[in-house]
């Protein structure tokens, strides 16, 4: 079942935006007035189709739902017919030609704004950026951050969310910031700024970066007590309710929720009797954690979650969200600044100042879909906007075979003031593709390596 919501939340996301992606070529080719053949949404066997007469453009729905393609008259296609060739797409003047070719990414940028104006008018609830226990050695505590400290704001940018405020630490990071102040407040409500120092090798990797950071969330001493039990888990099998409270593990007494974690950590496939309270009644319990490989090692994992008190929850969750007249702006920056970050990354990755882990392949891809669709709407409108940009900035870049190289070729016969040979191009668009199979078969290759970790 996992595998199957998986499936079908990829398959949405990537249908949908490619689709997109393929009707901004659509669209703008029919208004500068090239003939358009065919508008598929999908690939492969032809599952249902119309078309109001043989001269008008015939729409489809193709067996295999991942995108979709636009096919024009085009005299470098094959044979057009005398009263078609008007309107073949290589006879267009540049500026036409140029518009239909940009118009795809475009296309994907403007979805990503509107996907995140929706989030932010919508709204969503997330945790308080308060945070934990700061470990020395960390940037955190070279730069004075304490436990219980809020963090309000960075590079006066408001952060009302922890998700929010990691995020926006991270971009800044990313972009280059050698500096990052932090605006906070303490639990005596005395406002201060911290300023974090970066260096070049915090920021080759987020992952590293974030280990660096060494910000932990605030968590408070929990009961340990069961909330909810996964489906397979090892808590399941052993017959674990929600509610439950466990009083000892191998007659050590449990006194909080995260002393249980560390205990079951320690003990991969290795049986525990456990003494627990169920309405008021003593029982013993034999579990078995399953070991789970983290970073090298092997750790137990019983796949329950700790029941938190409904009035502690409220006390540390806010809600965000813009007016809709608000939340343009900050929609069209938010695209602004992921789409400049991934640019950025990218160029780092190029010239080996970042780290190709950075690469998401289709599985991670596929992963992240559906771990967003289980998290509700929100989290899935901003998964298909991220998404989005990188497409749309992807797709600008000048390498043959994607829509940036065929920009790239205009421009040059902007500047010569004729075509790009044919042969030239074949040449190139060779190279283009080869770089982009390395490349997928690179990011497949690290997607199947995370799998085994």
């Amino acid at each position: 079942m996992d595998f199957l919501h998986t499936l079908f939340y990829f398959i949405v996301a990537v249908g949908a935006l490619v689709a997109f992606h393929e009707f901004g070529h659509f669209w703008v080719a029919r208004k500068v007035g090239i003939k358009v053949l065919r508008f598929s949404i999908g690939f492969g066997k032809v599952l249902w189709s119309k078309q109001k007469d043989p001269r008008s453009t015939e729409y489809v729905l193709s067996a295999i739902p991942l995108g979709g393609y636009v096919k024009m008259v085009d005299e470098r296609e094959g044979p057009v017919n005398s009263e078609d060739l008007p309107f073949s797409f290589n006879r267009q003047p540049l500026w036409a030609r140029t518009a239909v070719v940009a118009a795809g990414p475009i296309f994907n940028l403007i979805l990503a704004v509107a996907l995140f104006w929706s989030v932010l008018v919508i709204g969503e609830e997330g945790i308080k950026p308060l945070l934990g226990k700061v470990e020395q050695g960390t940037l955190a505590a070279s730069a004075g951050f304490s436990e219980g400290d809020e963090i309000l704001a960075v590079n006066d940018k408001p952060t009302p969310t922890w998700v929010q405020a990691l995020t926006t630490i991270i971009e800044f990071a990313i972009d280059g910031a050698q500096e990052i102040n932090v605006t906070v407040k303490n639990s005596d409500d005395q406002h201060s700024v911290k300023i974090l120092i970066l260096s070049d090798q915090d920021t080759e990797n987020p992952d590293v970066l974030y280990q660096r950071l060494g910000f932990k969330a605030w968590s408070p001493v929990l009961k340990p007590v069961i909330g909810q039990v996964l489906p397979e888990s090892a808590a399941l099998a052993a017959g674990l309710k929600s509610g439950d409270l466990i009083i000892s593990a191998d007659m050590v007494a449990i006194q909080d929720w995260q002393q249980w974690v560390d205990y079951v950590k320690t003990h991969p496939a290795i049986p525990i009797n456990l003494a627990i309270e169920r309405d008021g009644v003593r029982l013993p319990v034999t579990i078995t954690p399953k070991p789970v490989q983290v970073e090298q090692k092997s750790e137990g994992k019983i796949g329950a979650s700790v029941k938190v008190p409904e009035e502690l929850l409220k006390s540390v969750m806010v809600e965000y969200s813009l007016s809709p007249w608000a939340a343009v702006p900050a929609a069209f920056e938010t695209t602004y600044n992921y789409a400049i970050t991934t640019l950025k990354m990218m160029g780092k990755m190029l010239v080996g100042r970042a780290s190709v882990e950075n690469l998401s392949g289709p599985i991670s891809i596929a992963q992240y879909a559906g771990k967003s669709a289980s998290m509700g709407l929100v989290p899935f409108l901003k998964f298909m906007a991220l998404v989005s940009v990188s497409l749309g900035v992807l797709n600008l870049l000048p390498v043959p075979v994607l829509d940036g190289g065929h920009l790239m070729f205009f421009a040059i016969e902007g500047i010569k003031g004729s075509p790009v040979s044919e042969k030239i191009v074949m040449f190139f668009q060779q190279i283009g593709i080869a770089l982009l199979v390395l490349l997928m078969a690179l990011a497949m290759f690290l997607d199947i390596e995370r799998l085994f970790q």
